[in-house]
């Protein structure tokens, strides 16, 4: 059995509820008392539980995250960021993974109970009026990740920059017809990406065919599927004349799009060249061209934005956007990896 807040009262010769006064910094404990209780509890290698803190104080050290799907490979990653820094402070997380884009709000509410969590970081969702209304009423500190709003501290990729950065590259492969694999519209870098993969299309003079654009209708995951990718390659090979060039809004679509060129008998780059979003690790094993995104740093600094909200609830509002990073493999140059620029370098870090 563990060590107990009694066997520590026994060691100090102090009751319990001298013990409990020490772990919540109680201010009627003599400070040759505290020293003594937290002697033993060193002694015995105890750690006040975080939970059993809370309740006692009345504060809360968990913070809360709303997050579209737990499934999706870059939610994944950016959660390893989150956990690389909540592990060096005294916070536990609680996450809300809402398995469709309807669900957001009821997740939402959960996270946002009173008391619950000390603040909430929101993830690639749209900031509707009431949204907003109800992330400033809960008086929380709220980071939102992947996407933005002025009133609230923010840390995202410049998601049009990528569709732009994929889409000029084909065109400046001599490519005209270029198809887009999209997530579902409602998802905000699925609908950032579409801008500027339509940018880069009306500064070179290309019409922007709305029969090459494939929106998923999913709910579930946002679109961000391999069956939504595979499904949609399907429907471009289709339009006559075909794409040359497909650009996917994320990697695990751009999977899906090759399995879906390889059983008609197609191969990227030759008959269909694809770059994908995201730089999962799987991406680099089957040479896919892709915008890579610092997604595990991501999770950091949305945690390190948190804390510094709490210890300076005054300070400016801040916005940090990072860069991504054309990566091309052999599905858009058909040879090795080379990268257009380095990742992980944030474009602008602004204060509202």
């Amino acid at each position: 059995m563990g060590v107990t807040i009694y066997d520590i009262a026994e060691q100090a010769s102090v009751s319990i509820a001298t013990v409990s006064r020490v772990f919540n910094d109680h201010p009627r404990v003599s400070e040759a008392t505290r020293a003594r209780v937290l002697a033993v509890a060193d002694a015995l290698g105890y750690r006040p539980h975080v939970s059993a803190q809370n309740l006692a104080r009345r504060k809360t050290h968990l913070l809360s995250a709303v997050i579209p799907t737990l499934t999706n490979y870059f939610f994944v990653e950016v959660l390893r960021g989150l956990q690389d820094r909540l592990a060096q402070s005294d916070f536990d997380l609680l996450v809300y993974s809402s398995t469709t884009v309807e669900d957001v709000d009821a997740q939402l509410d959960r996270a946002l109970q009173r008391g619950r969590a000390a603040g909430v970081l929101l993830f690639s969702t749209p900031l509707t009026d009431e949204r907003v209304r109800r992330l400033k009423q809960s008086r929380q500190s709220v980071v939102l990740v992947d996407s933005f709003h002025p009133e609230f501290d923010s840390v995202s990729i410049n998601n049009e920059l990528g569709g732009y950065l994929a889409t000029r590259h084909f065109i400046e492969q001599g490519h005209t017809r270029i198809g887009l694999i999209m997530g579902n519209p409602v998802s905000v870098p699925a609908a950032e990406r579409r801008k500027g993969y339509e940018r880069a299309l009306r500064e070179a003079g290309l019409p922007v065919d709305q029969a090459l654009v494939v929106a998923s209708t999913d709910v579930e995951e946002h679109g961000y599927t391999e069956e939504v990718g595979y499904a949609a390659m399907q429907q471009l090979l289709q339009r006559r004349p075909r794409p040359a060039a497909v650009f996917a809004a994320s990697d695990i679509q751009a999977l899906g799009a090759l399995r879906a060129l390889s059983e008609a008998g197609l191969h990227a780059p030759d008959d269909v060249a694809v770059i994908g979003f995201d730089d999962i690790k799987i991406s680099e094993y089957v040479g896919l061209s892709t915008l890579r995104q610092p997604m595990r740093q991501l999770g950091k600094l949305a945690v390190e934005k948190f804390l510094h909200r709490l210890q300076h609830p005054d300070h400016p509002i801040s916005h940090t956007v990072f860069s991504p990073s054309l990566v091309l493999r052999q599905t858009s140059d058909g040879h090795a990896a080379r990268a257009s620029s380095s990742a992980g370098q944030p474009s602008a870090s602004i204060p509202s």
